[in-house]
């Protein structure tokens, strides 16, 4: 609950549950939340918001969530629940909420209207409607405008609103907003013109003169050196720490670009903005007929304003009486040329603010986008605080009286919401004393007698009335009312000035008021002069600002409305407007005036919390029971801790209820109504959420552990399903791969190359492995199927060519795979005429060295260590390599040489018959293979010692095929080259540089 579960080091979150009801005890518990960071404090649903003075992350979308959408216990107290239950209130009971804003000046009040309104847009967001993303847009930019022309640095905030704000939204039964519309209440004209010491003018005069570029205040005639211009210079230093007027500038110029000013309006804005800055620096001369002495000024204005330069100066030196049907002409001196000077200021400020209200409304207007069916809306109320002033005059006076009247409406409210809950719920109303500020709101607004009457009258009187006559009629008028005084009721008070002060005592606190200019300040005295000037204007927008300067001179007119009982007027229908719907509170405090965010000033936060009623709030909102809660909601937070309730009550609501009372021991301290429970002391209110806080942690175990069981379920259902689907799937994709590879291999057997051609499926992943297997397969299928026409004495053979090609195919010219291969030449009387020589010496090998059979033998030509040629014979057994003398009955030359000192073979690309046989000892064999019939043989040699190697020895042969190719003689390596010649002897090694080349016949 937000008054509980912060946490103990916060203290308590709702001011209704403090256990001592006192001001000590509310002040220590609102110190202690400030210092730990905490500004925001409930009175059941009134939020009490402290000022930090400092920037605070608790605004942003995480945040906004937190709140959205529940009720207001559920969370810590933060501004964004109480915007989130005025928004649900509106949607559910389809009736109108308002937020009033109260506080004095720098005490936040701005700024919290700005929180909800940015709250507010945060939750409405809707997709695809861009009519309400528009309203909301103009909404939020809309503050940047207001407060550049209704802002201004006072000595007690440097952002104070100088005049009034009530704001509707618009929204449709959905809750978006559609629409709006802006109320403004009495800007502080005299601003405009006179400014306190350490005080500025409205923002939007800086902003001008330090935003707008070179070109724009070339075209208005104005530099940037605020020191220039009367107007805005009174208060001294223009700069202020934390204000950045260059980029405000940027930010007002955005949001009129947003909001709809037409380019046009835009200008025509900083161009009157101009105007009143060069209307402060005109000086009059002359006694009774004052004169303008800076023509330039007058030349200016007029080119601004869109009027002729004569105009000005007749409007401010002059003005026309029409009498007896005759118009004169009447000079006026210096000092009613000064007047004239600031009130057309004023007045062209004043009416240029209302025109800019009144075009953001045209912006927002729920008309706009075509709605204008049923409606609710949600009211803002951000006007001006309490204000006590070195020097408080007419404004001050009318501030401090509408602080009167939104007093009242919040005390009446607050009672009456109370006490008509009361009886809903059939509880017995306890009588809370309060002070009830009646007296001091008829003190100024009732008819006849208030202030506001008498100060009428006097402004009615024929004659000169003069603000001491005014003075010493309310004296005599409300001498005998305990809230009014003055130096002539109480001679003994020096602290009242005589025949110029007077003093009040408001509920926040006396405030002494000078009465100097009460008189004129409330005639709000224009002449027709300046209103006829800028009625004829040609700027439209100028135009359009000045209606009444239509009428003609001698037209006769009602006496116009004074500014006092129109401000009184207004209070009295926003206070009724206020009335009629559900209200909800911002109660807004200023901890201290340094602007500090550590100090906290205890005196006069005392002060504010004394007479903003917050102590009479919190005895209204207890009224004898400190909580009350709806019985449904009440039995769902409490159930866990009563046997009888946990972890569902199936009776009736009012009976768990009181089963969890019982169950307790808390039947004494509570109060049963008709649809809530309200429980009378707070100890009850925590020995409760003690108790549950107790069970919670159980509770949580208890939904965890199902939790976790129920997750990993899920997981194992979804995997189980996750591995039957993918099983499926296989058997789906093997079956879709099997049978496309049975109809593309289904004729293989009857096509010419066994499939050879054919392009496999791509196949899925998972049967990549498979597929490889497949080819493999088939691949011997299809060797079968080739090997099965060849004679089973004729395999062999093809084995060879096999080893032979799978070495030699398209990298040697011919390897002699289109003949038969015999193996043993020598044997055969086509290459050896003497082979019963061969046969001996074979035999008698044989026998001895313990050979089986002769895999291959050849006529060469051999090249020994020397570089010499020698004619030999070459016999390979499945044992031995043998070198014969063939001149010499085919006798050995040496021992047989082993097969498996045989390391590789090196060939030639060429048809020449060279073969290096490469042997392990240092001493390799360059052969030339020679025949009389001049066949191919290197390829036979290849296949018969590449199988026998790869069938008896298990390993395979290393075959080199290069033009140039290198061996070992006499341990000396030496590189061996083939030249083609035009020889006759036949093939010849030669010696040639390091190395040797086979001489082998041209063709």
């Amino acid at each position: 609950m937000a008054g509980v579960h912060e946490g103990p080091e916060y203290g308590i979150g709702d001011f209704v549950l403090l256990h001592e009801l006192s001001l000590d005890a509310f002040m220590k518990n609102l110190k202690h939340r400030f210092e730990k960071g905490r500004i925001y404090t409930y009175i059941g649903e009134v939020v009490v918001s402290v000022n930090p003075y400092r920037e605070v992350d608790i605004y942003n979308s995480s945040y906004v969530q937190q709140y959205k959408d529940r009720e207001i216990y559920e969370r810590p107290p933060h501004i964004f629940a109480l915007a989130d239950n005025a928004h649900k209130t509106m949607k559910r009971q389809a009736r109108d909420t308002c937020i009033v804003i109260s506080g004095e000046s720098g005490s936040g009040k701005t700024e919290a209207s700005k929180i909800i309104m940015r709250y507010i847009a945060a939750v409405t967001n809707v997709s695809g409607q861009k009519e309400v993303e528009r309203v909301k847009d103009v909404l939020i930019k809309s503050n940047n405008i207001l407060e550049a022309f209704g802002n201004a640095k006072t000595n007690r905030n440097d952002n104070s609103s100088r005049f009034g704000k009530y704001m509707d939204i618009n929204f449709d039964f959905k809750g978006d907003p559609v629409g709006g519309h802006i109320s403004n209440y009495l800007l502080e004209k005299s601003r405009v013109v006179y400014q306190q010491n350490g005080e500025r003018n409205f923002h939007s005069f800086y902003q001008l003169l330090s935003g707008a570029q070179d070109s724009m205040l070339n075209d208005l005639k104005l530099t940037r050196d605020v020191k220039k211009y009367n107007f805005v210079n009174q208060g001294g230093d223009a700069k202020v720490a934390s204000i950045n007027d260059k980029q405000d500038f940027r930010a007002v110029m955005d949001a009129m670009k947003a909001t709809g000013f037409s380019p046009e309006e835009t200008a025509t804005t900083w161009k009157i903005v101009a105007s009143v800055l060069h209307l402060g620096n005109i000086e009059f001369v002359g006694e009774d007929q004052a004169e303008i002495s800076n023509q330039h000024e007058t030349s200016t204005i007029a080119s601004l304003l869109g009027v002729t330069m004569e105009n000005v100066e007749k409007a401010l030196c002059s003005r026309v009486i029409a009498a007896g049907g005759n118009v004169v002409d009447k000079h006026l001196n210096v000092g009613e040329a000064h007047y004239a000077r600031k009130a057309f200021a004023k007045a062209m400020y004043d009416r240029l603010f209302t025109w800019i209200v009144g075009r953001i409304n045209d912006a927002i207007d729920p008309r706009h986008g075509g709605r204008v069916g049923k409606n609710t809306v949600i009211g803002v109320l951000d006007i001006y605080g309490f204000e006590i002033f070195d020097n408080n005059s007419f404004e001050q006076f009318c501030i401090n009286y509408c602080n009167e009247k939104l007093q009242q409406l919040f005390i009446e409210l607050v009672l009456k919401q109370e006490q008509e809950e009361y009886m809903r719920e059939g509880i017995q109303w306890q009588h809370v004393d309060y002070f009830n500020n009646k007296i001091i709101c008829d003190l100024v607004e009732f008819p006849h007698k208030g202030m506001f009457a008498i100060l009428d009258e006097a402004c009615l009187n024929v004659g000169k009335v003069t603000d001491e006559i005014f003075l010493d009629a309310l004296a005599q008028k409300l001498g005998k009312h305990d809230r009014f005084t003055c130096r002539k009721l109480d001679p003994a008070d020096k602290t009242l000035e005589h025949h110029r002060d007077f003093r009040i005592k408001h509920y926040a606190g006396d405030v002494t008021y000078s009465i100097v200019g009460f008189i004129d300040k409330n005639r709000d005295t224009l002449f027709m002069d300046i209103k006829r000037l800028l009625y004829n204007s040609s700027n439209s927008v100028i135009k359009s600002m000045w209606p009444e300067g239509a009428q003609s001179v001698t037209e006769t007119t009602k006496r116009p409305i004074t500014a006092g009982t129109s401000f009184k007027n207004s209070m009295i229908a926003l206070v009724e407007n206020l009335a009629s719907k559900i209200p909800f509170y911002v109660r807004c405090v200023k901890p201290n005036e340094m602007k500090s965010p550590v100090l906290f000033d205890d005196t006069r936060t005392r002060h504010q919390v004394a007479y903003l009623g917050l102590l009479e709030n919190v005895r209204v909102r207890r009224a004898g029971f400190a909580f009350r809660m709806a019985y449904d909601r009440f039995l769902q937070r409490y159930k866990m801790i009563c046997p009888k309730t946990w972890p569902n009550y199936r009776g009736q609501v009012t009976e768990g209820v009181k089963l969890i009372i019982n169950s307790q021991g808390f039947a004494d301290d509570v109060m049963f109504g008709k649809s809530k429970i309200f429980i009378r002391s707070p100890q009850t209110l925590f020995a409760l959420e003690q108790a549950r806080d107790a069970k919670i942690p159980s509770i949580v175990v208890f939904l965890q552990k199902h939790a976790r069981g129920g997750l990993a379920r899920k997981r194992v259902r979804r995997m189980r399903a996750v591995y039957l689907i993918m099983a499926h799937y296989k058997k789906y994709k093997l079956r879709c791969y099997t049978l496309a590879c049975l109809e593309r291999f289904g004729n293989a057997k009857r096509m010419k190359d066994y499939g050879l051609g054919v392009q496999w499926p791509k196949p899925p992943h998972s049967l990549r492995p498979t597929v490889e297997l497949l080819k493999r397969a088939h691949a011997r299928w299809r060797a079968h199927m080739i090997l099965s026409k060849i004679p089973e004495k004729d395999r062999p053979l093809m084995r060879l060519k096999v080893m032979a090609g799978d070495i030699l195919v398209g990298k040697r010219a011919d390897w002699g795979v289109k003949r038969n291969w015999e193996g043993n030449y020598l044997a055969s009387t086509k290459d050896n005429p003497s082979t019963a020589d061969f046969v001996s010496q074979m035999n008698a090998l044989k026998g001895r060295d313990g050979f089986h059979t002769i895999l291959f033998s050849s006529c060469v030509k051999k090249a020994n260590k020397y570089n010499k040629t020698a004619e030999r014979g070459i016999v390979i057994t499945d044992k031995f390599i043998y070198k014969l003398d063939i001149k010499k009955k085919f006798k050995p030359m040496t021992k047989g040489t082993p097969l498996t000192d045989v390391t590789g073979l090196s060939l030639t690309p060429g048809k020449d018959q060279l073969v290096i046989i490469h042997l392990s000892g240092g001493n390799d064999l360059v052969l030339c293979l020679e025949n009389p019939a001049q066949e191919e043989r290197v390829g036979e040699l290849v296949g018969v010692l590449s199988s026998h190697m790869h069938k008896v020895l298990k390993k395979d042969l290393k075959v080199n095929i290069n033009k140039t190719l290198n061996c070992m003689l006499g341990h000396k390596p030496r590189t061996v080259t083939v030249k083609e010649t035009a020889l006759n002897g036949g093939t010849v090694f030669k010696k040639e540089g390091d190395g040797l080349a086979l001489q082998w016949p041209s063709a």
